[in-house]
């Protein structure tokens, strides 16, 4: 099983890969992973986690359906850390969902921020930081980094290189499996002590040392900044999205959402994967991400007849060119919706948006702090009938 375990980094591309890595850590793995969650062993040790953000990320698995496959094996008390760490993918998205301007303001940022030597250094490894070069390799080879590590490098990125936030959530947007707007948007946000104003997160010495097994000792950090300012202020405003068109002319799905199974694919004349290009994207990313994309909307051609490929932007902004009315499985604030926006504003179309009842349900507990979320999620579990 430890050979089987090595190959936690290789991504597997089809729903079933991704129930088979659920069940084996459901199996025994989870029972340890209040304690073992924040040791980063490495990345051919990765049992203590479960890797599946991957699949979250673009809902190849359901976080519902997996909250559901968790609490029938194991009362909430024994899993409650692993719950909240799903739900807290939930919460970011309804924060954002509520405050897209974030968003907006976060793509403006990076268009005004220069790339100078001490960025270049930092996105190469080559700074004087040990564990932070090993973590930039580790990236760019695996796509993936351990969660405590990621808070760990963004932390030292802010405040020890003294690099801006932007290019760092822009950095991981590139690499990572499971970049997801909201999660890493706001993640660095609250490192960098804006999300939640005036706290900050300082990567120590001692906790690194601690939580990677003593393969880093002594790292020299700047350990008691000052958390970033921003005059900006976002308030929670009402998410109203148009889900009323009975159109059933095109139906458009995005890689980041494609729990599709349940929606009645015979209505619909046409549906069309869309899968931006990076000269599409306002951040760019790596080859083997748009890969793993690209893999994981093929995967899903199987469940429909009515097919039409996989389109980028360009290809699915010509083929409208004639239409007016579609639908669309909803891909919330980030790079999809944002290119969706742009095109239905030229074109002059009207959309209608393919909801999940439960995120409409969750979000509502995400105008506030992940605390008052947190103290609702019994109430969640019960509406939903998760528990």
């Amino acid at each position: 099983m430890v050979g089987e375990r090595k190959m936690t980094m290789n991504f597997k591309n089809s729903k079933n890969e991704a129930l088979k890595q659920l069940d084996f850590f459901l199996s025994d793995k989870i029972k340890e992973y209040s304690q073992k969650r924040n040791f980063d062993y490495g990345p051919n040790k990765r049992e203590n986690v479960s890797c599946l953000s991957p699949y979250f990320t673009h809902r190849l698995i359901n976080e519902y359906d997996t909250i559901k496959k968790v609490l029938d094996k194991y009362s909430y008390i024994e899993v409650e850390k692993f719950i909240q760490e799903i739900f807290w993918r939930i919460y970011w998205k309804g924060w954002l969902e509520q405050r897209p301007k974030v968003w907006s303001d976060f793509l403006s940022d990076l268009k005004e921020i220069n790339q100078d030597s001490n960025y270049l250094r930092a996105i190469n490894g080559e700074t004087n930081i040990n564990c932070f070069n090993d973590w930039v390799r580790e990236l760019k080879e695996n796509n993936y980094l351990h969660n405590h590590s990621r808070m760990w490098f963004a932390s030292i990125w802010i405040f020890t290189l003294r690099l801006p936030w932007q290019k760092g959530a822009e950095f991981f947007m590139k690499y990572l499996l499971d970049g997801d707007a909201a999660s890493n948007t706001l993640s660095w946000r609250w490192v960098a002590g804006l999300q939640t104003k005036g706290k900050n997160y300082l990567a120590k010495s001692f906790n690194i040392s601690k939580f990677t097994n003593n393969r880093y000792n002594n790292t020299k950090l700047i350990e008691d900044a000052i958390p970033l300012k921003d005059q900006r202020d976002y308030k929670p405003k009402k998410i109203e999205l148009s889900d009323k068109i009975d159109n059933y002319e095109n139906l458009i799905v995005f890689e980041n959402d494609l729990d599709i199974e349940k929606i009645k694919f015979s209505k619909y004349n046409q549906i069309h994967f869309v899968l931006l290009k990076n000269d599409e994207r306002y951040l760019k990313l790596d080859d083997k991400v748009i890969k793993f994309k690209r893999k994981l909307l093929e995967s899903k051609f199987s469940l429909v007849e009515n097919k039409n490929g996989v389109l980028s932007g360009n290809q699915l902004r010509s083929f409208l060119e004639n239409q007016k009315f579609f639908h669309v499985v909803y891909p919330s604030v980030g790079e999809n919706l944002t290119f969706l926006k742009k095109l239905t504003k030229e074109k002059n179309l009207e959309v209608s948006y393919i909801i999940k009842p439960e995120d409409q349900y969750c979000w509502q507990f995400s105008n506030k702090g992940f605390f008052n979320f947190k103290s609702n999620i019994p109430k969640i579990l019960s509406h939903l009938k998760l528990n």
